[in-house]
Protein backbone atom coordinates (compact mmCIF):
# COMPACT_ATOMS: atom_id res chain seq x y z
CA UNK A 1 0.00 0.00 0.00
CA UNK A 2 2.91 2.21 0.95
CA UNK A 3 4.18 1.72 -2.81
CA UNK A 4 0.72 2.76 -4.10
CA UNK A 5 0.93 5.99 -2.43
CA UNK A 6 4.43 7.23 -3.21
CA UNK A 7 3.20 6.76 -6.64
CA UNK A 8 0.18 8.29 -6.50
CA UNK A 9 1.34 11.42 -4.81
CA UNK A 10 4.30 11.63 -7.44
CA UNK A 11 1.41 10.99 -10.01
CA UNK A 12 -0.38 13.99 -8.68
CA UNK A 13 2.91 15.74 -7.61
CA UNK A 14 3.40 15.84 -11.79
CA UNK A 15 0.18 16.55 -12.70
CA UNK A 16 0.02 19.89 -10.61
CA UNK A 17 3.47 20.53 -12.16
CA UNK A 18 2.47 19.79 -15.49
CA UNK A 19 -0.74 22.43 -15.16
CA UNK A 20 0.96 25.08 -13.88
CA UNK A 21 3.68 25.10 -16.59
CA UNK A 22 0.63 25.17 -19.34
CA UNK A 23 -0.22 27.92 -17.90
CA UNK A 24 2.57 29.63 -17.02
CA UNK A 25 3.76 28.82 -20.67
CA UNK A 26 0.61 30.09 -22.14
CA UNK A 27 -0.03 33.22 -20.46
CA UNK A 28 3.20 34.49 -18.37
CA UNK A 29 6.12 34.01 -20.88
CA UNK A 30 6.14 36.74 -23.62
CA UNK A 31 7.15 34.95 -26.69
CA UNK A 32 5.44 31.79 -29.08
CA UNK A 33 5.90 28.95 -26.60
CA UNK A 34 4.32 26.14 -27.34
CA UNK A 35 1.92 24.32 -24.24
CA UNK A 36 0.53 21.19 -26.07
CA UNK A 37 -2.36 21.29 -23.02
CA UNK A 38 -3.45 24.24 -24.03
CA UNK A 39 -3.00 23.76 -28.04
CA UNK A 40 -4.68 20.29 -27.52
CA UNK A 41 -7.57 21.59 -25.62
CA UNK A 42 -7.92 24.52 -28.14
CA UNK A 43 -7.99 21.79 -30.99
CA UNK A 44 -10.58 19.25 -29.77
CA UNK A 45 -13.25 22.45 -28.75
CA UNK A 46 -12.34 23.76 -32.22
CA UNK A 47 -13.16 19.82 -33.96
CA UNK A 48 -16.60 20.14 -31.60
CA UNK A 49 -17.46 23.66 -33.30
CA UNK A 50 -16.31 22.80 -36.86
CA UNK A 51 -18.84 19.49 -36.80
CA UNK A 52 -21.59 22.86 -35.98
CA UNK A 53 -20.26 25.18 -38.60
CA UNK A 54 -20.45 22.35 -41.19
CA UNK A 55 -23.78 21.84 -41.04
CA UNK A 56 -24.69 24.80 -42.95
CA UNK A 57 -23.02 26.06 -46.08
CA UNK A 58 -23.49 29.44 -45.90
CA UNK A 59 -20.75 31.74 -44.34
CA UNK A 60 -22.92 33.83 -42.10
CA UNK A 61 -23.81 31.16 -40.33
CA UNK A 62 -20.76 29.52 -39.78
CA UNK A 63 -19.28 32.78 -38.49
CA UNK A 64 -21.79 33.35 -36.21
CA UNK A 65 -21.05 29.56 -34.79
CA UNK A 66 -17.03 30.04 -34.93
CA UNK A 67 -17.54 33.40 -33.73
CA UNK A 68 -17.78 31.56 -30.13
CA UNK A 69 -14.80 29.40 -30.45
CA UNK A 70 -12.13 31.00 -29.07
CA UNK A 71 -14.15 32.58 -25.54
CA UNK A 72 -15.49 29.29 -25.29
CA UNK A 73 -12.09 27.51 -25.78
CA UNK A 74 -10.55 29.85 -23.34
CA UNK A 75 -13.18 29.15 -20.54
CA UNK A 76 -12.47 25.31 -21.48
CA UNK A 77 -8.41 25.74 -21.04
CA UNK A 78 -9.10 27.46 -17.32
CA UNK A 79 -11.65 24.34 -16.61
CA UNK A 80 -9.14 22.41 -18.07
CA UNK A 81 -6.33 23.58 -15.55
CA UNK A 82 -8.55 23.60 -12.38
CA UNK A 83 -9.77 19.96 -13.30
CA UNK A 84 -6.29 18.59 -13.49
CA UNK A 85 -4.96 20.74 -10.73
CA UNK A 86 -8.07 19.47 -8.18
CA UNK A 87 -7.52 15.40 -9.67
CA UNK A 88 -3.62 16.15 -9.06
CA UNK A 89 -4.20 17.50 -5.42
CA UNK A 90 -6.47 14.19 -4.58
CA UNK A 91 -3.88 12.06 -5.50
CA UNK A 92 -1.53 14.28 -2.92
CA UNK A 93 -3.98 14.37 -0.10
CA UNK A 94 -4.70 10.83 -0.43
CA UNK A 95 -1.10 9.75 -0.28
CA UNK A 96 -0.88 11.72 2.58
CA UNK A 97 -3.33 10.32 4.32
CA UNK A 98 -6.61 11.81 3.53
CA UNK A 99 -8.95 8.53 3.57
CA UNK A 100 -11.04 7.58 2.33
CA UNK A 101 -10.86 8.77 -1.22
CA UNK A 102 -14.22 10.63 -0.97
CA UNK A 103 -12.58 12.52 1.82
CA UNK A 104 -9.59 13.59 -0.24
CA UNK A 105 -12.00 14.51 -3.28
CA UNK A 106 -13.70 16.49 -0.61
CA UNK A 107 -11.28 18.17 0.86
CA UNK A 108 -9.56 18.36 -2.43
CA UNK A 109 -12.65 20.42 -3.93
CA UNK A 110 -12.69 22.99 -0.85
CA UNK A 111 -9.19 23.73 -1.47
CA UNK A 112 -9.26 24.61 -4.95
CA UNK A 113 -11.92 26.72 -4.75
CA UNK A 114 -11.33 28.31 -1.23
CA UNK A 115 -14.75 27.07 0.36
CA UNK A 116 -12.51 26.39 3.70
CA UNK A 117 -15.39 23.74 4.55
CA UNK A 118 -12.86 20.79 5.15
CA UNK A 119 -9.79 20.81 6.89
CA UNK A 120 -7.27 17.74 7.06
CA UNK A 121 -5.86 16.41 9.85
CA UNK A 122 -1.92 16.36 10.50
CA UNK A 123 0.93 19.42 8.73
CA UNK A 124 1.72 17.71 5.48
CA UNK A 125 -2.47 17.63 4.25
CA UNK A 126 -2.56 20.53 5.53
CA UNK A 127 0.17 22.19 3.85
CA UNK A 128 -0.87 20.76 0.61
CA UNK A 129 -4.37 22.30 1.18
CA UNK A 130 -2.71 25.62 1.55
CA UNK A 131 -0.48 24.93 -1.91
CA UNK A 132 -3.62 23.40 -3.66
CA UNK A 133 -5.89 26.92 -2.53
CA UNK A 134 -3.01 28.70 -3.84
CA UNK A 135 -2.72 27.01 -7.59
CA UNK A 136 -6.03 27.68 -7.60
CA UNK A 137 -6.21 31.48 -7.28
CA UNK A 138 -2.94 31.69 -9.16
CA UNK A 139 -4.89 30.18 -11.97
CA UNK A 140 -7.80 32.41 -11.79
CA UNK A 141 -5.85 35.53 -11.29
CA UNK A 142 -3.73 34.80 -14.44
CA UNK A 143 -7.05 34.55 -16.61
CA UNK A 144 -8.17 37.54 -14.78
CA UNK A 145 -5.52 39.67 -15.94
CA UNK A 146 -4.85 38.14 -18.88
CA UNK A 147 -8.13 39.23 -20.45
CA UNK A 148 -7.78 42.69 -20.33
CA UNK A 149 -4.37 42.06 -22.49
CA UNK A 150 -6.36 40.28 -25.01
CA UNK A 151 -8.83 42.55 -25.25
CA UNK A 152 -6.68 45.74 -25.77
CA UNK A 153 -4.93 43.79 -28.44
CA UNK A 154 -8.12 43.02 -30.13
CA UNK A 155 -9.43 46.42 -30.14
CA UNK A 156 -5.96 47.76 -31.65
CA UNK A 157 -5.97 44.99 -34.51
CA UNK A 158 -9.64 45.47 -35.08
CA UNK A 159 -9.00 49.40 -35.31
CA UNK A 160 -6.78 48.97 -38.16
CA UNK A 161 -9.22 46.42 -39.74
CA UNK A 162 -12.10 48.29 -40.01
CA UNK A 163 -10.29 51.86 -41.32
CA UNK A 164 -8.91 49.77 -43.66
CA UNK A 165 -12.76 49.27 -44.68
CA UNK A 166 -12.59 52.81 -45.66
CA UNK A 167 -9.86 53.42 -48.48
CA UNK A 168 -10.27 49.30 -49.63
CA UNK A 169 -13.98 48.31 -49.42
CA UNK A 170 -15.72 45.41 -48.53
CA UNK A 171 -14.41 42.82 -48.76
CA UNK A 172 -10.78 44.17 -48.78
CA UNK A 173 -9.10 44.65 -52.17
CA UNK A 174 -5.59 45.61 -52.71
CA UNK A 175 -6.74 46.96 -56.37
CA UNK A 176 -9.30 49.01 -55.02
CA UNK A 177 -7.73 50.38 -52.19
CA UNK A 178 -5.13 52.00 -55.13
CA UNK A 179 -8.10 52.91 -57.25
CA UNK A 180 -9.93 54.83 -54.92
CA UNK A 181 -6.88 56.82 -53.57
CA UNK A 182 -6.40 57.75 -57.75
CA UNK A 183 -9.42 58.63 -58.06
CA UNK A 184 -9.96 60.87 -54.93
CA UNK A 185 -6.49 62.26 -56.17
CA UNK A 186 -5.03 61.20 -52.84
CA UNK A 187 -2.34 59.13 -53.96
CA UNK A 188 0.27 60.84 -51.69
CA UNK A 189 -1.67 59.72 -48.71
CA UNK A 190 -0.93 55.83 -49.54
CA UNK A 191 2.60 56.76 -47.93
CA UNK A 192 1.23 57.48 -44.40
CA UNK A 193 -1.15 54.56 -44.88
CA UNK A 194 1.91 52.30 -45.51
CA UNK A 195 3.79 53.55 -42.58
CA UNK A 196 0.98 53.01 -40.45
CA UNK A 197 0.09 49.33 -41.25
CA UNK A 198 3.93 48.45 -41.16
CA UNK A 199 3.41 49.25 -36.98
CA UNK A 200 0.13 47.36 -37.34
CA UNK A 201 2.43 44.23 -38.71
CA UNK A 202 4.57 44.87 -35.86
CA UNK A 203 1.57 45.24 -33.45
CA UNK A 204 -0.04 42.27 -34.43
CA UNK A 205 3.65 40.07 -34.74
CA UNK A 206 3.94 40.80 -31.07
CA UNK A 207 0.30 40.54 -29.93
CA UNK A 208 -0.12 37.31 -31.68
CA UNK A 209 2.89 35.18 -31.30
CA UNK A 210 2.90 36.33 -27.29
CA UNK A 211 -1.28 35.25 -27.16
CA UNK A 212 -1.86 32.79 -29.87
CA UNK A 213 -5.60 32.47 -29.18
CA UNK A 214 -6.18 35.93 -30.29
CA UNK A 215 -6.00 34.83 -33.87
CA UNK A 216 -9.06 33.02 -33.30
CA UNK A 217 -10.95 36.28 -31.94
CA UNK A 218 -13.40 37.06 -35.34
CA UNK A 219 -13.98 40.46 -36.03
CA UNK A 220 -17.31 42.30 -34.67
CA UNK A 221 -18.43 42.31 -38.57
CA UNK A 222 -18.89 38.80 -40.59
CA UNK A 223 -17.12 39.99 -43.24
CA UNK A 224 -13.89 41.89 -41.76
CA UNK A 225 -11.58 39.64 -41.19
CA UNK A 226 -7.79 40.50 -39.95
CA UNK A 227 -6.22 37.75 -42.49
CA UNK A 228 -8.28 39.36 -45.10
CA UNK A 229 -6.86 42.97 -44.63
CA UNK A 230 -3.48 41.95 -44.04
CA UNK A 231 -3.57 39.93 -47.46
CA UNK A 232 -5.03 43.14 -49.11
CA UNK A 233 -3.45 45.64 -48.02
CA UNK A 234 0.22 43.93 -48.75
CA UNK A 235 -1.61 43.24 -52.39
CA UNK A 236 -2.08 47.05 -52.77
CA UNK A 237 1.25 47.57 -51.99
CA UNK A 238 3.06 45.14 -54.10
CA UNK A 239 0.68 46.56 -56.86
CA UNK A 240 1.89 49.95 -55.91
CA UNK A 241 5.56 48.62 -56.05
CA UNK A 242 5.93 46.79 -58.94
CA UNK A 243 3.14 48.49 -61.68
CA UNK A 244 2.27 51.83 -60.67
CA UNK A 245 4.76 54.46 -61.90
CA UNK A 246 5.05 56.93 -59.08
CA UNK A 247 8.52 58.38 -60.07
CA UNK A 248 11.15 58.50 -57.49
CA UNK A 249 11.31 54.70 -55.71
CA UNK A 250 10.15 55.38 -52.01
CA UNK A 251 10.93 53.04 -49.47
CA UNK A 252 7.43 52.91 -47.16
CA UNK A 253 5.50 50.33 -49.32
CA UNK A 254 8.73 48.11 -49.51
CA UNK A 255 9.04 48.29 -45.65
CA UNK A 256 5.75 47.56 -44.95
CA UNK A 257 5.80 44.40 -46.88
CA UNK A 258 8.40 43.14 -45.13
CA UNK A 259 6.99 43.81 -41.96
CA UNK A 260 3.63 42.02 -43.16
CA UNK A 261 5.49 38.85 -44.36
CA UNK A 262 7.45 38.68 -41.32
CA UNK A 263 4.17 38.84 -39.15
CA UNK A 264 1.94 36.32 -41.12
CA UNK A 265 5.41 33.75 -41.45
CA UNK A 266 5.66 34.34 -37.63
CA UNK A 267 2.43 33.40 -36.72
CA UNK A 268 1.66 30.57 -39.62
CA UNK A 269 5.08 29.07 -38.05
CA UNK A 270 3.45 28.99 -34.43
CA UNK A 271 -0.01 27.08 -35.48
CA UNK A 272 2.93 24.93 -37.39
CA UNK A 273 1.53 26.08 -41.02
CA UNK A 274 4.41 25.24 -44.24
CA UNK A 275 5.29 28.24 -44.85
CA UNK A 276 8.81 28.80 -47.29
CA UNK A 277 11.02 31.28 -45.13
CA UNK A 278 13.10 31.92 -48.39
CA UNK A 279 11.45 31.77 -51.51
CA UNK A 280 12.38 32.23 -54.92
CA UNK A 281 10.63 35.29 -57.10
CA UNK A 282 9.82 32.91 -59.50
CA UNK A 283 8.34 30.68 -57.26
CA UNK A 284 4.41 30.16 -58.36
CA UNK A 285 1.92 32.21 -56.38
CA UNK A 286 -1.45 31.87 -55.95
CA UNK A 287 -2.30 34.75 -58.10
CA UNK A 288 -2.37 33.93 -61.64
CA UNK A 289 -0.94 36.01 -64.50
CA UNK A 290 -4.70 36.50 -66.24
CA UNK A 291 -5.83 37.98 -63.02
CA UNK A 292 -2.80 39.77 -62.57
CA UNK A 293 -3.51 41.48 -66.01
CA UNK A 294 -6.97 42.43 -65.08
CA UNK A 295 -6.13 44.10 -62.14
CA UNK A 296 -3.61 46.07 -64.39
CA UNK A 297 -6.16 46.54 -67.10
CA UNK A 298 -8.54 48.06 -64.03
CA UNK A 299 -6.29 50.42 -63.03
CA UNK A 300 -5.34 51.69 -66.40
CA UNK A 301 -8.96 52.11 -67.13
CA UNK A 302 -9.14 54.37 -63.64
CA UNK A 303 -6.91 56.88 -65.50
CA UNK A 304 -3.58 55.16 -62.68
CA UNK A 305 -0.58 55.85 -64.08
CA UNK A 306 1.19 52.49 -64.73
CA UNK A 307 4.45 51.08 -65.34
CA UNK A 308 4.55 50.29 -69.29
CA UNK A 309 6.49 47.02 -69.23
CA UNK A 310 3.93 44.48 -67.99
CA UNK A 311 5.48 41.88 -68.25
CA UNK A 312 8.50 43.39 -66.07
CA UNK A 313 5.46 44.58 -63.68
CA UNK A 314 4.30 41.01 -63.22
CA UNK A 315 7.36 39.11 -62.30
CA UNK A 316 8.33 42.39 -59.36
CA UNK A 317 4.55 41.64 -58.56
CA UNK A 318 5.14 38.01 -58.15
CA UNK A 319 8.54 38.25 -56.45
CA UNK A 320 7.18 40.64 -53.61
CA UNK A 321 4.21 38.51 -53.78
CA UNK A 322 5.41 34.80 -52.85
CA UNK A 323 7.10 36.07 -49.63
CA UNK A 324 3.59 36.09 -47.82
CA UNK A 325 1.31 33.96 -50.29
CA UNK A 326 1.31 30.82 -48.39
CA UNK A 327 1.36 32.14 -45.11
CA UNK A 328 -1.10 34.24 -46.10
CA UNK A 329 -3.16 31.28 -47.74
CA UNK A 330 -2.92 29.59 -44.77
CA UNK A 331 -3.92 31.44 -41.65
CA UNK A 332 -7.07 32.59 -44.24
CA UNK A 333 -7.75 28.78 -43.71
CA UNK A 334 -7.03 28.38 -39.84
CA UNK A 335 -8.82 31.10 -39.13
CA UNK A 336 -11.67 30.91 -41.36
CA UNK A 337 -11.84 33.90 -43.10
CA UNK A 338 -14.39 35.51 -44.96
CA UNK A 339 -14.63 35.51 -48.79
CA UNK A 340 -11.97 38.41 -49.73
CA UNK A 341 -10.23 38.36 -53.30
CA UNK A 342 -6.39 37.30 -53.98
CA UNK A 343 -6.66 35.34 -50.32
CA UNK A 344 -9.55 33.16 -48.91
CA UNK A 345 -11.22 32.73 -52.93
CA UNK A 346 -8.35 30.68 -53.57
CA UNK A 347 -8.50 28.02 -50.89
CA UNK A 348 -10.99 25.02 -50.96
CA UNK A 349 -11.02 23.84 -47.46
CA UNK A 350 -11.49 27.34 -45.09
CA UNK A 351 -12.14 25.66 -41.64
CA UNK A 352 -8.96 23.48 -41.28
CA UNK A 353 -7.98 22.32 -37.82
CA UNK A 354 -4.21 21.80 -36.98
CA UNK A 355 -2.73 19.16 -35.54
CA UNK A 356 -2.89 18.13 -31.83
CA UNK A 357 0.92 18.24 -31.41
CA UNK A 358 2.70 21.21 -33.61
CA UNK A 359 5.57 20.35 -36.43
CA UNK A 360 8.56 21.77 -36.55
CA UNK A 361 9.24 24.61 -38.55
CA UNK A 362 12.14 27.38 -38.58
CA UNK A 363 11.30 30.97 -38.19
CA UNK A 364 13.16 33.46 -40.17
Amino acid sequence: MTVVRVFASIAGLVVVLLTVRSAIRTILVPRPLQAQLSRAVFVLVRRVFRLRAGERHDYEHRDRVMALYAPVALLALLGTWLALSFVGFVAILWALGVTPLREAVVTSGSSLFTLGFARPEGLWPTLATFVEAATGLFLLALLITYLPSLYSAFQRREAGVSKLEVRAGVPPSGIYLIELAWTVGRMETLHDLWASWEDWFVDVDESHSSFPALAFFRSPHADESWVTAAGAILDGASLYVSSVDVGARTPEPEFMIRSGYLCLRHIADFFGLPVDHDPRPTDPISVTREEFDTAYDRLLAAGVPMKPDRGAAWEAFAGWRVNYDAALLGLVRLTMAPPAPWSSDRVTEANMVPPLVRRSSRRA
